[in-house]
């Protein structure tokens, strides 16, 4: 068995760790969980989405996304409504409020992710997001 720091999910998980802690600080100001953040960006750039595919969007499950989306509905960031094709299905939409926000963070955002790639040259931002690509369909 190899050892466990070479161990490839402990690796992702810790660069994960890393890249996120760019964004937090940006998140809490605004008390915006990653989970919310995740769900809205994903929103403002579809016109809609069904709960299942915005979960698989955004890498939530779906019971922990029915919460969230409670949460960001109470906010006024994201609506939903029945589809008018088959009333089981639900879309959910991001609100003017929430793409309001996602402007005005939008500098912020563009600011950590400077900071996060300041130590990586472009081949290597591009070669890292290759190797992810590759890694998340292993399984699909």
């Amino acid at each position: 068995m190899r050892k466990y720091e070479d161990s490839l999910p402990l690796k992702l998980l810790k660069a994960r760790e890393a890249a996120m802690s760019f964004f937090r600080p940006m998140l809490q100001e605004h008390s915006i969980t990653e989970q919310q953040w995740r769900v809205m960006r994903v929103l403002n750039d579809a016109d809609e989405m069904e709960t299942k595919q915005l979960a698989d969007a955004c890498c939530i499950l779906s019971p922990s996304l029915t919460g969230i989306i409670q949460r960001l509905e109470q906010q006024d960031y994201v609506s939903r409504r029945k589809s008018s094709e088959d009333h089981r299905r639900i879309l959910i939409k991001a609100t003017p409020k929430a793409k309001k926000l996602l402007d005005e963070m939008a500098p912020m955002v563009e600011d950590s992710y400077s900071r996060l790639t300041h130590g990586l040259s472009q081949e290597k931002m591009e070669l890292l997001k290759d190797l992810l690509d590759e890694v998340s369909v292993l399984t699909n």
